[in-house]
């Protein structure tokens, strides 16, 4: 990312060719998408799906913003918005998944119940 970043501002202090920075930026903002999501991962050990669609969204995007649009053939562009259209619809639907639970460890209840169950000798 520091190498990104100095990359961005010596591209500024020579001649300034504003989509191949705009496309650096974007690669900046994904790349901090992506630490908040380990952090989040490190934290709570859990994936965030509202994170990674984020993620996925964004980065769909630059592809988009960087190629260009009028230069993308028209079957890509119906598959790009067919995915931003299934991940809008996922983040809507994240809303209604059952949220994790604090204490609550599947492992630890499945391992007591095949000590349970298992006969002693």
């Amino acid at each position: 990312m520091a190498l990104q970043l100095k990359s961005i501002f010596s591209s500024l202090l020579s001649q300034p060719q504003f989509h191949a920075i705009t496309a650096d930026i974007l690669f900046i903002l994904i790349l901090v998408e992506l630490f908040r999501l380990l952090i989040i991962y490190l934290q709570e050990q859990r994936v965030s799906i509202g994170v990674s669609v984020e993620i996925a969204i964004v980065s769909v995007l630059r592809e988009v913003i960087v190629n260009g649009v009028l230069e993308t053939a028209w079957q890509q562009m119906i598959a790009v918005c067919l995915f931003l259209a299934t991940a809008a619809l996922l983040m809507v639907v994240r809303v209604w998944l059952p949220p994790t639970f604090e204490g609550v460890d599947p492992e630890s209840q499945v391992s007591a119940r095949m000590r349970r169950d298992l006969p002693r000798e």
